[in-house]
């Protein structure tokens, strides 16, 4: 491998990240939050999250003030953010520009990527749409024939010209059922061939009130209209897609209606074709004044001192974190360490062998009280027994059945030469003793 090849790790991830930040750039995300951290700086970290993946994501001080909620761990979010790299560890990560609430941001996000789609498939073209009709006589109405906008469009076309025809093309315009209902409407109105414009609207709501009008199946619809349309959706500050995709976009239905009555219609004409010159001038000066700035913007960020700035913030605020958590762990581990000795101590204690050998003194000595007593009983018994032999073969057993022994100076006289008349002599019985004396001696 040739020398010139050979990447430094820095130069490795600063390369990675410029290819990350200009293909990416600006991504919108939907996800969970978890390990949320607002660093003392200001900063937050935090991951976003699905079913199957996670990516690290950080959000500086200067965006998050922006943010109307207050993240916590678990919440569904929709962030815009910029795909980019933190160099010192590698870690791919997004920076986050924009935070909501995925509720209202889901449906933001998918008016912005329905947009993006039908845009780039050259639904809002300008050189698509048709200008209105010089003379309008008949005005078709597609809306509530029961909602405030028809009485609105009504009013001002009797006020402004009452010979002007209207055509009330009734549908739902809220709810799951308006989008095909409208559409309907619209392909019923073409095919009756008897309107010179549609006023397509209804009054104001909230976004998922106006959503049947974002709808795919509306702005294709009013696309492949024959006749020229009017979109008058909600107030001045709603937009839906089928504003982009119609001939004109009304601000009001009231102003819908001033719109397809203004009685000098060619002066009125000509201001309109003029208008939509200028604003396609402007629409491509300002995309590539836009294109341009982001252009300068972007190379400006990789060359500003604030972006380094941010990259040190977070490099102090990583090493804060990981300083804190090595301090957690040695405290933690000094706090364990006596306990470890106290066991180990408690382990190699003589007092357990103390305890084994009192217990074993005491199970002998029990033993051995056993056994005196077991041998004082043997002993007793064999005593008894002795006695009882003892008893079997003693004079006095033989005296206590009758019986008397004679004594002659404390001998047993068992013949009658051992004495002589006139002699003392003690006779004993079984309940003591008879002194006499010898009168007489006889054979």
């Amino acid at each position: 491998m040739s020398r010139q090849h050979i990447l430094q790790v820095s130069e490795l991830t600063k390369k990675v990240k410029f290819l990350l930040e200009s293909e990416l750039n600006t991504v919108w995300l939907c996800g969970e939050i978890s390990n949320f951290i607002a660093a003392g700086s200001g900063h937050w970290y935090l991951s976003l999250k699905d079913s199957k993946s996670q990516v690290k994501c950080a959000m500086f001080k200067g965006s998050n003030r922006r943010v109307r909620i207050t993240p916590r761990n678990g919440q569904q979010v929709l962030v815009r953010a910029k795909v980019s790299l933190y160099e010192p560890r590698g870690d791919f990560q997004l920076i986050i520009e924009q935070m909501d609430d995925a509720g209202d941001g889901l449906l933001r996000q998918q008016f912005e990527q329905l947009k993006s789609q039908l845009n780039a498939q050259g639904y809002f073209a300008a050189q698509s749409k048709q200008t209105l009709p010089s003379e309008i006589q008949t005005v078709g109405i597609i809306t509530s024939a029961t909602g405030a906008a028809v009485r609105d469009i009504l009013s001002v076309l009797k006020r402004r010209n009452p010979l002007i025809k209207a055509i009330i093309y009734p549908c739902l315009v809220q709810g799951e059922q308006a989008k095909v209902e409208i559409a309907n409407a619209i392909q019923q109105a073409n095919q009756r061939d008897e309107c010179d414009v549609l006023i397509i609207g209804r009054g104001g709501g909230s976004l998922e009130d106006l959503w049947p009008f974002n709808e795919e199946l509306i702005v294709k619809a009013i696309y492949h209209s024959q006749i020229p349309t009017v979109s008058a959706v909600g107030h001045e500050i709603d937009t839906t897609l089928a504003d982009y995709v119609a001939d004109i976009r009304a601000a009001t239905p009231t102003a819908a209606a001033e719109l397809v009555s203004i009685d000098n219609t060619q002066v009125q004409l000509t201001l309109r074709q003029m208008t939509k010159r200028l604003n396609q001038a402007i629409l491509r000066i300002a995309l590539y004044k836009t294109e341009q700035k982001n252009s300068l913007q972007h190379r400006l960020k990789q060359t500003h001192p604030e972006q380094q700035l941010q990259v040190d913030q977070q490099k102090i605020d990583d090493l804060t974190l990981r300083l804190n958590r090595g301090i957690s762990r040695y405290v933690f581990a000094k706090k364990v360490k006596p306990q470890q000795l106290s066991n180990s101590l408690k382990h190699f204690s003589p007092l357990k062998e103390i305890e084994f050998n009192q217990t074993k003194n005491e199970q002998l000595n029990q033993r051995m009280q056993h056994a005196i007593t077991q041998l004082m009983n043997n002993k007793k018994a064999s005593f008894v027994h002795n006695i009882d032999q003892l008893q079997m073969v003693s004079p006095l057993a033989t005296i206590s059945r009758g019986y008397s022994v004679t004594r002659s100076e404390g001998s047993i006289i068992k013949k009658i030469e051992q004495v002589s008349i006139g002699e003392q002599i003690n006779i004993q019985v079984s309940n003591g003793k008879i002194s006499a004396k010898i009168l007489k001696l006889s054979d």
